[in-house]
This record gives C-alpha cells, sequence and structure tokens, in this order.
C-alpha cells in the first residue's frame, strides 16, 4: 500500500508566496517607527502557513524583486497586513527598486549567524557622530539580517544616515539576531584626507641668524639655580657643626642649569642652536671657515 508521511512533508516543504508590495507609510494606521529597521508587515494567512510548516525561528525571508532581478533579506515584525499585501520600509523598496503596487516574491529562508560586517557611510556627515559603532549597534537592533550590497538607514537625532554593506561574514546575507559580531568602516563617499603643507626652510642661514642663535643659547645657559642653598637645621635642634655644613653644601650646591620659556615660540618650528668653529688662517694666508661641527 502507498503510504505518505505528511509530517515529513510539512517539514520538508518552503514558504513562497507573491504579494503585492507597498511602503509602510501606507498602512491604515502609520507608524513611523516602521521606518526604524529592516522588517515587514505580512497578512495573517502567512502566518498560519508558516505555523502549519513549521518554520525554525526567527523567521526570515528572502524578498526577490524578479522583474528586476534584485533580491535582499529581513525579517518579520507583525502579521497585521491585509491579504495579498506586504509592507516594507522606504529604504527596502528602493534597494529592491519597486513601485507602490509591485509584485514581490516572498520565501522563507535559514541565514548563518553574522561574525563581520563593514559598512561604508553615504555622506560624510556620518563623520559627526562622536561614536558611530555605539550609533551602528543602536540602530541594528530593529534589524533582523543583513545583506551585501543593500544600503541601509539608520536614524539618529532626528535625522537619517544611510550606510552600504560592503561585506558580511560567513556569507552574503547574515543573521544579526543575539550574535557578537565585529564591525568595520570604510571612508564615507566624498571623503578626502587633508593635505598637510610642509613648511619650506632655507638650506642656508646667514651669519646673522647663526650669531642669534648662539646668542640665545648662552643667554638661556646663563641663568643657574643653585638648589639648597640656605642653611641646614638638625631636627634635634642642636647647630650642625661647621665642616658638616661645608661638605653638605659643596655635595648640593652643584651647578644647576636652567633654561627660559622661549615666549615669541611659534607653533610648527623648531629652533636649532648651532656653534661654528673659529676661522683658520691656511698656509697661503687665506682664511678659511671651519665647517659645521
Amino acid at each position: 500500500m502507498f503510504s505518505f508521511n505528511f509530517d515529513r512533508y510539512m517539514q520538508d516543504a518552503s514558504f513562497n508566496a507573491t504579494y503585492r508590495c507597498y511602503s509602510v507609510s501606507m498602512l491604515p494606521d502609520e507608524r513611523q517607527n516602521l521606518e526604524k529597521g529592516g522588517k515587514i508587515i505580512m497578512p495573517p494567512s502567512a502566518l498560519y502557513t508558516l505555523t502549519r510548516l513549521n518554520t525554525t525561528y526567527p523567521m526570515l525571508f528572502k524578498l526577490t524583486n524578479t522583474e528586476k532581478n534584485r533580491h535582499t533579506h529581513c525579517g518579520v515584525l507583525e502579521f497585521v497586513a491585509e491579504e495579498g499585501k506586504v509592507y516594507l520600509p522606504y529604504w527596502m523598496m528602493r534597494n529592491l527598486l519597486l513601485d507602490e503596487g509591485c509584485m514581490l516574491q516572498v520565501k522563507n529562508v535559514s541565514l548563518p549567524v553574522a561574525t563581520f560586517s563593514k559598512f561604508q557611510p553615504q555622506s560624510v556627515d556620518f563623520l559627526d557622530i562622536s561614536n558611530p559603532k555605539a550609533v551602528l549597534e543602536n540602530g541594528l537592533r530593529n534589524f533582523a539580517c543583513l545583506t551585501s550590497g543593500d544600503v541601509i538607514a539608520i536614524n539618529y537625532n532626528n535625522k537619517i544616515y544611510e550606510l552600504c554593506v560592503l561585506e558580511t561574514k560567513p556569507g552574503d546575507a547574515v543573521s544579526i539576531i543575539e550574535c557578537d559580531m565585529n564591525v568595520d568602516f570604510e571612508a564615507p563617499i566624498g571623503y578626502e584626507e587633508p593635505k598637510r603643507q610642509a613648511k619650506q626652510f632655507p638650506d642656508n642661514q646667514s651669519d646673522n641668524e647663526t650669531e642669534d642663535d648662539v646668542s640665545m643659547l648662552d643667554e638661556l645657559l646663563s641663568h643657574t639655580m643653585v638648589p639648597f642653598s640656605g642653611q641646614g637645621n638638625r631636627l634635634d635642634g642642636k647647630t650642625p657643626k661647621p665642616n658638616q655644613v661645608d661638605e653638605l653644601k659643596n655635595s648640593c650646591q652643584r651647578e644647576y642649569r636652567r633654561g627660559i620659556p622661549d615666549y615669541n615660540y611659534q607653533l610648527g618650528t623648531i629652533k636649532f642652536c648651532r656653534k661654528f668653529r673659529n676661522q683658520t688662517t691656511s698656509s697661503s694666508g687665506q682664511t678659511v671657515k671651519a665647517s659645521k661641527p
């Protein structure tokens, strides 16, 4: 006799349906928070079918625009849409090149857990955020999965920041629910590295400039401070012996040269104080200037 294992069939079967898609702004009860994430609204019949198929949780879906050959992945937020319709965030419809009322194929899938993802901000305004990783982590809480090539939207301080998903590991589409994922950023589009202009200094300095440097060095070194120049006292109140005072002064009163700050210092400059050797007279009677030490 022919036997049919219905339970085995329901486990192997997958959910695959086609709906007319609309943006979440077309919902009868419009809710702005639905735009902040990567989840869709499906009809109640989809939940009934998924339950009968024993679909594993979390429920993840592959959305495909068959006419434009575009696809992405998402999660589901609620099953309250009208029959035959699904509601998507606007950024997701734009990635799929969909208009209001276009047909969309929805199929349940199982995705690997994410370990790494790389993003590229679509505007240099993203650099104004003090802690971009924290902002991204908070924004991805409303997402269920990521797909390489998608441009997702993050809402922060009443401003929308778009980021392109350049890379995901271990696959081109990954689940980010309850995972430990490393995040990296690429330079934003339109960003240019600041150009540093090096100051050009003359190769040779005149003798007057050199003499000024030497005189400045002598002036700095001429100011000395003699530490412990006062008279010492003993803790027991007795007068110290003269020879002990002389030994203490001889050991402590060493010349300590202390520099004076240059109040005319200019940022970005370095002053080198150089001394030249004295001029010598050669055997032929010509004056020869010694080279730098």
